[in-house]
């Protein structure tokens, strides 16, 4: 086998490796360099494989605990970032999973810091939470059970912020009242919860 071709990914530090004219691997350019590759380069499947298995893998990984030092990710995220990289995909899952097994990747943990987070920042409901762990990739038995640590109850959570941001209006007239509804709504509260509030907001007023 022959390397036939190679082509620079733009702006992503990789390259394009062709073998007997077809696509082979993707790979960092300074790991092309390091292991002597290049043009016209006879090359045996054993060597392809290691490149794929080992060093490839490697690089992926070390890209992934790179992104890890910026900030907490979940599986998914760090499997696509891998892939944006320019890794090839099954490359990607192999670091992904090495990262797992090693620690550094956990949706377990990732959730529950997440929802601690959220929770402390920013009055959202249940739904939404979830909502935004499942964008995240995030498994839905993770989700479910992670929600149900917590025990976030949406009333008492859109009651607090209600009050602590428009404590100081009346409720009763129509533009404040219509300024609670979309502020609740908009966080995910369902209307039985948002008409819930205002009547209560009305009624100690």
């Amino acid at each position: 086998m022959t390397i036939t071709a190679v082509e620079k990914v733009r702006d992503k530090g990789m390259v394009r490796v062709f073998i007997d004219d077809s696509y082979a691997f993707s790979i960092p350019e300074v790991d092309y360099i390091s292991n002597n590759l290049h043009e016209e380069m006879l090359i045996s499947e054993e060597q392809v494989s290691i490149i794929r298995d080992k060093v490839l893998v490697r690089a992926a990984r070390e890209r992934g605990v790179r992104y890890l030092t910026y900030r907490d990710r979940s599986e998914n995220e760090i499997l696509k970032k891998l892939i944006e990289a320019g890794f090839d995909a099954n490359v990607s899952q192999q670091a992904v999973n090495e990262l797992k097994t090693i620690g550094y990747l956990d949706d377990t943990r990732y959730a529950m810091k997440y929802l601690s987070e959220r929770i402390r920042t920013k009055a959202l409901s249940k739904k939404t939470l979830g909502y935004e762990l499942k964008n995240k990739g995030i498994d839905e038995n993770i989700i479910e059970k992670a929600l149900s640590e917590f025990e976030i109850d949406d009333y008492e959570v859109a009651l607090r912020e209600s009050k602590k941001k428009f404590g100081k209006y009346d409720i009763n007239e129509r533009k404040i009242e219509q300024k609670v509804y979309r502020f609740l709504l908009h966080r995910g509260f369902s209307y039985e919860i948002v008409n819930k509030v205002i009547r209560e907001m009305k009624a100690n007023q």
